[in-house]
């Protein structure tokens, strides 16, 4: 049985920014991996753009996987569907080789998010399969953990991509912790301020009460 591994991304940037930079991805410092990319078809089909591309990536194995197959890439087949009226990008990507030593089918949602209105959040989910008998836990338990080490290497890449098309501008690290500087100071200030008032009400009270008794 297949091994399911699930988890969400989100992207500090707008949907349409992330649909930008997705065609851009490769090459960054954090895909290495990520030998060639070629598009093999493109086309409109119901408004929305459906696109087919090759990829080749290294294929880096422990000593012991080398006794089933040593290639140094794999080939895997890529395709999206790009849907601008539900402003969603839709991927499947899936190897085209070795496939009955390790099948690795994986599906991505890009979507606007909901909690957290001009991000957008990636849902990935990951199907990954062996056919070797008597190794397949084995396998696929190695698919899982470089799945989930790429994954990470997508994010940081795709992240560097994105800020390099668009850069955003926030605050330094010492520009933010001068602001919390200044606004603990404000507080203390204000709680200071506070408790004179109270002092001195207090004290008209008991000179009040004093006068009376």
């Amino acid at each position: 049985m297949a091994k399911y591994y699930e988890t969400t991304t989100t992207f500090n940037y707008s949907w349409e920014q992330v649909v930008q930079g997705f065609w851009n991805r490769y090459p960054n410092p954090h895909s290495s991996h990520v030998l060639t990319e070629d598009t093999i078809s493109r086309e409109i089909r119901n408004g929305k753009l459906h696109s087919k591309r090759l990829l080749s990536k290294t294929n880096n194995l422990p000593k012991w996987g080398e006794r089933f197959h040593n290639a140094k890439s794999v080939k895997i087949v890529e395709e999206s569907v790009v849907d601008p009226k539900e402003r969603t990008l839709t991927t499947y990507t899936r190897n085209i080789a070795f496939t009955k030593v390790m099948s690795v089918v994986e599906k991505v949602v890009y979507k606007m998010s909901d909690e957290h209105p001009g991000k957008t959040i990636a849902i990935r989910s990951a199907w990954i399969d062996s056919q070797v008998f008597g190794f397949s836990r084995a396998i696929r338990a190695f698919g899982v953990e470089r799945f989930k080490k790429n994954c990470n290497k997508m994010v940081f890449g795709f992240n560097h991509v994105l800020s390099a098309m668009f850069p955003m501008h926030t605050p330094s690290a010492n520009q933010a912790d001068h602001h919390y500087m200044s606004k603990a100071n404000k507080i203390k200030e204000a709680a200071k301020t506070a408790s004179s008032q109270v002092k001195a009400q207090a004290e008209q009270i008991y000179q009040a009460y004093s006068v009376k008794n």
